[in-house]
């Protein structure tokens, strides 16, 4: 029996969010969204519930509007990292989502990476 590419997808998602809830620590989780036409991220703290930063390839003073290729992925990890430090986050877990970590996910959290997160 042949699974359908969004039950894989969901699966993949779930067995990411468990593994990473056992070993938060407290710690923001970096959540990457990427779709056909943009590709966005945000650091939430779980505990309370709220969103502490984010950021999209939809914001017009990233320079990449409605691009969705590595290039605007390397540049929305870079401000995501600055925002998050301008806030006094420096460590966090990056929580993929379904997504395979290849491409516009690897860009973007090696741009995290060099902008100071750490996870």
């Amino acid at each position: 029996m042949a699974n359908s590419k969004r039950d894989l997808f969901l699966k993949r998602r779930l067995r990411v969010r468990n593994k990473l809830r056992k070993m938060a620590d407290g710690r923001p989780r970096l959540s990457v969204h990427r779709s056909n036409k943009n590709i966005s991220v945000q650091l939430i703290d779980d505990v309370n519930g709220v969103t502490l930063v984010s950021a999209s390839s939809l914001e017009k003073d990233l320079g990449v509007v409605g691009k969705n290729n590595v290039d605007a992925a390397a540049k929305i990890g870079s401000a995501i990292a600055e925002r998050a430090k301008a806030k006094g986050i420096e460590q966090c877990y990056f929580d993929r989502g379904g997504f395979l970590f290849h491409g516009k996910v690897k860009a973007l959290a090696d741009a995290a990476r060099e902008g100071g997160l750490k996870f």
